[in-house]
C-alpha cells in the first residue's frame, strides 16, 4: 500500500455533497482505502477570477493501484460526478477537481501525469488541507509541506 494525497476542489452546483460523494465513490474502489479527509474550506478562485469560490480540501488514500491507475480512477470520478474537462476557460468553474498531488515518495513525469503535482508549492489551497492531514509531511525531494505553505501565506 501506497500513502497518496489527492486534491479536493469545486465550484458549481451542490459543492460539499459532490466532495463527500467523490470521497465515497473513491472509497468504494477496489485497491483504494480512505485513510482521512481533511476539513473543507472556502478559498477564492486562482488564475481565472469570475468564477464562484471554490470549496477545497484533500484526502489521504492508501492505495495498491499504481499512479496511472490513480489518475484514471480520478478522472472517471470526475466524469461520473459532472466533470467535463477541456470546456470553457483554463482554471474555469468546475463541477469537481481531483488533482493527485503526491504518491508516496515516488515522482512521476510522464505524459498526462506529474507527481508531486507541479504547481503545488504555489497553492495553498492544496498545502493547507495537506498540513492539516500531516503536519509532519515531505515531498520526495525532502521540502516540508508547513514550510511551503508558511511561504505561500506571506
Amino acid at each position: 500500500m501506497t500513502r497518496a494525497y489527492v486534491g479536493l476542489g469545486a465550484n458549481l452546483g451542490d459543492r460539499e455533497a459532490t466532495l463527500r460523494r467523490a470521497i465515497e465513490l473513491l472509497a468504494s474502489t477496489q485497491g483504494i482505502e480512505v485513510a482521512a479527509v481533511s476539513s473543507l474550506r472556502e478559498t477564492d478562485p486562482v488564475g481565472y477570477a469570475d468564477q464562484p469560490r471554490f470549496l477545497n480540501g484533500a484526502a489521504a488514500l492508501d492505495t495498491e493501484l499504481a499512479p496511472g491507475a490513480l489518475l484514471d480512477r480520478l478522472l472517471v470520478v470526475e466524469r461520473e460526478l459532472g466533470r467535463v474537462r477541456g470546456r470553457g476557460p483554463r482554471y474555469g468553474p468546475r463541477a469537481l477537481d481531483l488533482d493527485l498531488l503526491l504518491y508516496g515518495d515516488e515522482v512521476v513525469d510522464e505524459p498526462g501525469l506529474t507527481v508531486p503535482h507541479p504547481r503545488l508549492a504555489e497553492r495553498r489551497f492544496a498545502l493547507e488541507p495537506l498540513h492539516e492531514l500531516d503536519p509532519g509531511l515531505r515531498l520526495p525531494d525532502g521540502r516540508a509541506v508547513r514550510e511551503m505553505l508558511a511561504s505561500a501565506l506571506q
